[in-house]
C-alpha cells in the first residue's frame, strides 16, 4: 500500500526486542547442539587382521644387504594417552525444546515475580491511601464534632445571655414598677402630710389670732419683744410667723405639754445672730422643729418704730394646737 493510503497497519510494538530475543535463543540453541555433538565424538578403535592364503607360494627374494651401516635407531616418542571416553550417563543431552521451555519458564517466573512485586507495591500504596483517607475522615469527623460542640456552646451562651437579659429586664421593670408605686405612695403620704400640716397651720393661725385678740400676754406662744416699749402686737406677729414655719407631729401618748424656750439675738437687718436653748422641753424632736421654725422665719420684720429689736425670747408648747 502507498504512503498516501488512509489505511495503514501500525507497526507491532517491541519489534527490535523480539528480533534480539530470537537471535539470543537461536545462538543458545546452536551452542547446546555444538556442545552435545562434541561430547558424543569417540576415538575409533584400531583393528588388526592377518590374511592367510592356502596356496604355498615362493617367497620373494630377500634384498641385498647394504654395505653401509644403518643409522642408529632413534627411540620412538611415546604416544600421548588418549583421554578416557566420557561415560554415557555423564554426557548431558540437551534438547533445544527443553532449553526453550526452561528459558520460557524462567522468564515467566521472573514476570510472575515482577507482577507479584508490583501487586504488593500497589497493595501497599492502596493501604497507605486507605490509611490516609481514614486519617482524613477521622480528622474531618473530629472537626465536625468540635464545630458542633462550639456551635452548641455558642447557642447556649446566647440563650443564657438572652434569658439573663430577659430576667434583668423583668427585674428592672419590676423594680421600676415597685419604685413607681412606692413613689406614688410616698407622694400620696407627702400630700396627705402636707394637707394635714397645712390644716394644722391654719388651725394654729386661727388659734393664735384668737389668743392675740383675747389677751396680750398670757402663757401661750406669744413671743415677747425686748424692744423699748414691748409692743404686744409685734410679739404676736413674731409668734405667728415662727409657728407658721414650725412642722411637728405630736407623738401619741405625750405626757403633759412641756414648753421649750429659746433666746434669739438679731442683727439690725433682722437676720439671726444666735439662737440659744434656754429651756428644753424634754422632746428633742419638738425642740429641733421649733429651732428650724425660728431659722426659717428670718429675716424678722421691724417693729412699729421702724427698728428691728436686738432680740426676743420664744416660748413654744407642743400641744398649743389643741387649745
Amino acid at each position: 500500500m502507498s504512503g498516501s493510503s488512509p489505511y495503514q497497519v501500525p507497526r507491532a510494538p517491541g519489534r527490535w526486542r523480539a528480533i534480539t530475543l530470537a537471535l539470543i535463543v537461536h545462538g543458545a540453541l546452536l551452542a547446546f547442539l555444538w556442545i552435545g555433538i562434541s561430547w558424543q565424538n569417540k576415538t575409533p578403535l584400531a583393528v588388526e587382521a592377518e590374511i592367510w592364503d592356502p596356496q604355498i607360494k615362493e617367497a620373494a627374494p630377500l634384498p641385498e644387504p647394504d654395505p653401509t651401516p644403518p643409522p642408529a635407531p632413534q627411540p620412538a616418542p611415546e604416544p600421548e594417552p588418549a583421554p578416557p571416553p566420557p561415560k554415557a550417563e555423564e554426557i548431558p543431552v540437551v534438547k533445544p525444546d527443553i532449553a526453550l521451555e526452561k528459558e520460557k519458564e524462567k522468564k515467566r517466573k521472573q514476570q510472575e515475580l515482577q507482577a507479584k512485586l508490583e501487586q504488593e507495591k500497589q497493595a501497599k500504596l492502596e493501604q497507605e491511601k486507605q490509611a490516609k483517607r481514614e486519617q482524613e475522615d477521622q480528622a474531618r469527623l473530629a472537626r465536625e464534632k468540635q464545630d458542633k460542640a462550639d456551635r452548641l456552646k455558642k447557642e447556649k451562651q446566647e440563650a443564657d445571655k438572652k434569658l439573663a437579659k430577659q430576667k434583668e429586664d423583668a427585674d428592672a421593670k419590676k423594680k421600676a414598677d415597685a419604685d413607681k408605686l412606692a413613689k406614688e405612695r410616698q407622694q400620696k403620704l407627702q400630700a396627705a402630710e402636707s394637707k394635714a400640716a397645712e390644716q394644722r397651720h391654719q388651725d394654729d393661725l386661727k388659734r393664735m389670732m384668737n389668743q392675740a385678740t383675747s389677751a396680750s400676754g398670757g402663757n401661750g406662744t406669744a413671743a415677747k419683744s425686748q424692744g423699748p416699749r414691748g409692743n404686744a402686737d409685734y410679739g404676736t406677729k413674731i409668734a405667728m410667723l415662727i409657728r407658721s414655719n414650725t412642722r411637728f407631729d405630736i407623738p401619741p401618748g405625750l405626757a403633759g405639754n412641756p414648753p421649750v424656750e429659746y433666746a434669739v439675738d438679731l442683727f439690725p437687718d433682722g437676720s439671726i445672730r444666735s439662737i440659744r436653748l434656754t429651756k428644753p422641753s424634754g422632746v428633742p424632736g419638738f425642740d429641733e422643729a421649733v429651732k428650724q421654725g425660728i431659722t426659717k422665719s428670718q429675716p424678722f420684720p421691724a417693729d412699729t418704730d421702724g427698728k428691728v429689736p436686738s432680740g426676743f425670747p420664744v416660748r413654744y408648747q407642743p400641744k398649743d394646737t389643741d387649745k
